[in-house]
């Protein structure tokens, strides 16, 4: 695998402002040129080719398990990891097909799908448990002291609008405080030499600042609120129509993945921390921050309106908060680009 050092500081949370550029076909050119590949795949005649993009993010686990250990090739899927420095950066050649799969945030899922674009979530990659956090100085006690306050954080990435929720379940908003806009890496290191009081920012940027600033604290993370940050794997509509072998062979990878991350933890620790460029250690501390779900939660997640893990819920409720934020005009509705089909197979299968 390649490296990806160039962009060892981006994450899947960037700008989401990004991807109302993104919706046209504004820069993708450029776009396709920045991305990375990562791919030793099959070049048998018999395999179907699919190109998935992505960023740098410990999210990824069972991607890079998957191709290290053969898994997509054992399904006869020649598939081409193409990294790029933000999630948003992909979405130009993923609304034009010259990628057929991309991560996506929820967020960014809403946001997607009230510009018309075309695409089903087919498996949830992870939902933030801890990983995102924001820090605070020990004098301010509670989320209610943050009110005429400075708060570090990317404008319009998905922290930011993590922020926002977490304001509202204190019965604060954006006019309550002044955003001061930075990426999560410069944030923390902000915080950690005592330049701003409260930040925004995520593993491993959080352990690190609260290692070295001893004038503060976690005040909040998603571990409250776990819905707030989910990750999933989605395909375009016309790909899945023409190719469903390849997005049904994909989610078999992954699911391989997980199931080698459970019984080979150290080796699958060391496959899929060489392309982030961290330890074994760093990547299984890292994932305590996020959780991997299994076949079965993945199922209830996509197909089990009545469980409160079903996404459209917290989709939709992303949604309308990105309505009254002014992000969007209309809330889509995310049980219309779900589709549990490939997951449900594979049980079906085991």
């Amino acid at each position: 695998m390649n490296q990806v050092s160039s962009y060892q500081h981006w994450t899947r949370r960037q700008a989401l402002w990004f991807i109302a550029g993104a919706a046209s076909s504004v820069g993708l050119n450029a776009c396709a040129r920045s991305a990375t590949t990562t791919s030793d795949a099959s070049t048998e005649t018999n395999s179907t080719a699919v190109s998935f993009g992505t960023t740098p993010w410990i999210g990824n686990t069972a991607i890079y398990i998957a191709q290290e250990q053969g898994f997509f090739q054992d399904e006869a899927l020649d598939f081409d990891l193409k990294i790029f420095p933000s999630v948003a950066e992909s979405f130009p050649v993923f609304l034009t097909g010259e990628i057929q799969g991309s991560l996506l945030a929820a967020a960014e899922a809403q946001l997607l799908a009230s510009r018309g674009a075309d695409y089903r979530i087919v498996a949830i990659m992870d939902t933030s448990v801890g990983a995102d956090a924001i820090l605070a100085r020990n004098s301010i006690a509670d989320i209610q002291d943050f009110r005429g306050k400075q708060i570090g954080v990317q404008q319009g990435g998905v922290g930011h609008f993590f922020l926002l929720q977490v304001l509202a379940e204190a019965g604060l908003s954006e006019n309550d405080v002044t955003i001061v806009n930075m990426l999560p890496d410069a944030a923390a290191a902000a915080y950690q030499a005592g330049n701003i009081d409260i930040v925004y920012s995520y593993s491993p940027f959080v352990e690190e600042a609260n290692a070295v600033q001893k004038d503060g604290r976690t005040i909040y993370d998603t571990a409250r609120m776990p819905t707030a940050i989910v990750d999933v794997y989605a395909f375009r509509s016309d790909f899945i129509e023409s190719n469903p072998q390849a997005v049904q062979a994909f989610v078999n990878g992954v699911f391989k993945a997980l199931d080698f991350l459970e019984t080979n933890p150290d080796e699958a620790a060391a496959i899929a921390a060489k392309p982030l460029e961290i330890t074994p250690d760093e990547l299984k501390t890292q994932l305590e921050g996020v959780d991997l779900p299994d076949l079965q939660t993945n199922i209830e997640m996509l197909s089990n309106t009545e469980s409160d893990l079903y996404v459209a819920k917290s989709l939709n409720e992303i949604g309308a908060f990105l309505e009254a934020q002014g992000q969007i005009e209309t809330v889509p509705d995310a049980a219309q680009y779900i589709d549990p089909q490939f997951v449900m197979a594979l049980s079906n299968d085991t």
